[in-house]
């Protein structure tokens, strides 16, 4: 079962912020991140990448964007 964290709504950097908080809190598996801008889309792809977690997907979702990221 995935992680989701909803960072719609919220501006840079709370979305990377609360996702690096999750990543910290399970350590490994799979998170789902919710943003709503194409700024928060990049930040947190980066910040994942930057913390050794694969970018699995970003999807279109809504007015936003459906992140997946996971980490072995």
């Amino acid at each position: 079962m995935s992680n989701i964290v909803d960072a719609r709504g919220l501006s840079c950097p709370q979305p990377v912020l609360l996702t690096l908080n999750e990543m910290k809190k399970i350590n490994k598996g799979e998170i789902i991140i919710l943003v709503d801008t194409d700024t928060s889309k990049e930040n947190v792809s980066r910040a994942a990448t930057t913390q050794g977690w694969n970018v699995k997907s970003v999807e279109p979702e809504g007015i936003g964007y459906r992140i997946t990221v996971s980490k072995d």
